[in-house]
């Protein structure tokens, strides 16, 4: 019987019901994270402002408005700015990598029928961290650079790599192992996954665009709810389409 887009979807929102509360924590607890490394990464006022002024150079002007700020930046507000950009990116893939391998082992704990919680996940996770930092850094440049070149290029990236985390959970691969088995897998299975990428991406615009004046935390824990729903529907695919694999108990 072919696995329909219909199904994985009545899944993961029938596993999300199980298991909501555990899904909060574990979104709340990312949040907390990313905001307090925040704090820690950009304690001054001058990088906060350098920070706002960029993203309203983006809005206004794009590529071209960044080239001619950056241009008439001093040598110091150009390594400031730097920093800023650098505490971002670690902050954000941090928060992502902790509430992606909290996740899944809270996904792989109940599939096997264990009981387990939130803090619970997260502890066992610690050991996962190390590498799923490595591969959610790689794989967040690449789509960048393909948002930056074109947007296709990294949507193309955003679906091929998504499975990457699973693989790399799931059968301890190394890093390019694991993104060479999640594009294999990825365009194999490109009718299931292009809808519940996109419904992601715009699910995270509109959050983006409509609740700018929300709080940093709250904003950053519904993102991170709807990044765990999406990674509840791709382990889905993932059991599925590996028969092998035990499916998820609750789904």
């Amino acid at each position: 019987m072919p696995i329909t887009a219909n199904t994985l979807y009545r899944d993961s929102i029938n596993f999300l019901k199980n298991q909501l509360l555990n899904i909060v924590i574990l979104s709340v607890l990312a949040a907390l994270v990313t905001t307090l490394l925040g704090h820690l990464l950009m304690p001054n006022d001058e990088q906060l402002n350098l920070l706002a002024e960029l993203q309203n150079i983006v809005r206004e002007s794009g590529n071209t408005g960044i080239q001619r700020f950056v241009m008439q930046l001093t040598p110091d507000e150009k390594f400031t700015l730097m920093r800023t950009m650098f505490g971002v990116l670690f902050t954000h893939i941090f928060g992502n990598t902790l509430l992606t391998a909290s996740v899944l082992v809270l996904i792989n704990a109940i599939s096997r029928g264990q009981k387990t919680n939130a803090i619970h996940a997260s502890t066992l996770s610690i050991t996962q961290l190390p590498k799923m930092f490595l591969l959610m850094l790689i794989c967040t440049l690449l789509v960048q650079i393909g948002y930056a070149l074109m947007i296709l290029p990294g949507l193309l990236f955003s679906i091929a790599f998504s499975l990457a985390p699973i693989f790399l959970f799931e059968k301890s691969k190394n890093v390019f192992a694991a993104m060479q088995n999640s594009w294999k897998l990825a365009f194999g299975n490109m009718r299931l996954l292009i809808p519940a990428i996109l419904l992601w991406l715009s699910a995270k615009l509109i959050l983006a665009l409509v609740l700018t004046k929300m709080p940093d935390m709250l904003l950053s824990t519904l993102d991170n709810f709807l990044s765990s729903l999406l990674l509840i529907y791709l382990f889905r695919l993932y059991m599925l389409v590996k028969p092998q694999n035990k499916t998820i108990n609750g789904i």
